[in-house]
């Protein structure tokens, strides 16, 4: 199954399977964020998805404004560790944060 996401101007692709539909539309629950149009701190639609990881073992997945630098990451459940969502404020937004200084 594919499965198609679009995070700012660009449109990203993944295919999923299982041994069969209950397992394939399993897998495609996993990836149960939504389309991101903006960054949610300056309004450009420049984004591109980045990874990292930090102190050799803590993995990052998240969506990076390309013009303020700000980031979006992804979290994971704690029962399955390849179920993804944008992580969220406690009022229901999306969690942009601005870039960190020393980032730079």
């Amino acid at each position: 199954m594919m499965i198609s996401k679009r995070i700012g101007r660009k449109q990203f692709h993944f295919t999923v399977q299982g041994n069969n539909f209950h397992e394939t539309v399993a897998e495609y629950d996993r990836l149960s964020f939504s389309d991101v149009a903006a960054c949610g701190l300056c309004g450009s639609d420049n984004l591109d998805l980045t990874s990292r990881v930090a102190q050799d073992k803590f993995k990052y997945t998240s969506i990076r404004c390309l013009d303020c630098r700000a980031d979006l990451t992804f979290g994971k459940t704690q029962k399955d560790d390849q179920t993804v969502f944008l992580r969220r404020r406690e009022g229901g937004e999306l969690d942009w944060r601005a870039m960190d200084k020393s980032d730079r």
